[in-house]
């Protein structure tokens, strides 16, 4: 089951979601607008390497916005601190970005329960394509969970500002305990 909007206010109201700053104008039909944040990381080298920490540079978007390039992969991140220890959120782009040729967020939508903290988003144009901080770039999503709840304690606990692939540190734990 999804929430709904109210059922969303109510639960931001007394504390089973957590959105921060929570702005009920944000609030659509069964979703909770979130604004894209005035800083935007790329990724330093042309490989990438999922075994070892990839340098990135960030870009702070300015009053007049940035262009973003095709072919370049942006992370940004929310402004809204969002998480729930009640519900599962999934975050999409909105059909107006998308629209736009703006992909946000297509291959990793789900938190987990128990995450709180900006979300990092992976936005990946089609063409140029001028974004600004504090525009409306996704919409998350609550579902109701079933069965016992194993809250999140991951690697990006508490994430503030984007934050890049630390998966290198999946495989490190793994040696840890292969050892």
């Amino acid at each position: 089951m999804i929430l709904t909007g109210p059922e969303i206010t109510q639960a931001a109201t007394d504390g089973r979601i957590r959105i921060s700053p929570f702005e009920p104008t944000q609030v659509n039909p069964n979703s909770y607008n979130v604004r894209l944040g005035g800083t935007l990381l790329t990724y330093a080298a042309d490989t990438l390497d999922a075994h070892q920490p990839n340098p990135t540079v960030p870009i702070e978007i300015g009053p007049d916005g940035y262009e973003l390039q095709p072919g370049q992969l942006y992370l940004g991140h929310t402004i809204e601190e969002v998480g729930s220890n009640t519900f599962v959120p999934l975050l999409f782009g909105r059909s107006s970005v998308g629209r736009l040729g703006l992909f946000v967020e297509i291959t990793a939508p789900i938190g987990d329960i128990g995450f709180h903290g900006q979300w990092t988003l992976m936005l990946s144009p089609i063409r140029p394509l001028r974004v600004y901080s504090g525009m409306r770039i996704g919409q998350i999503m609550f579902f109701v969970s079933v069965g016992p709840v194993a809250l999140y304690v991951g690697k990006y606990q508490s994430a503030a500002g984007p934050q890049p692939s630390a998966y290198w540190r999946d495989l490190a734990a793994l040696r840890a305990v292969a050892s």
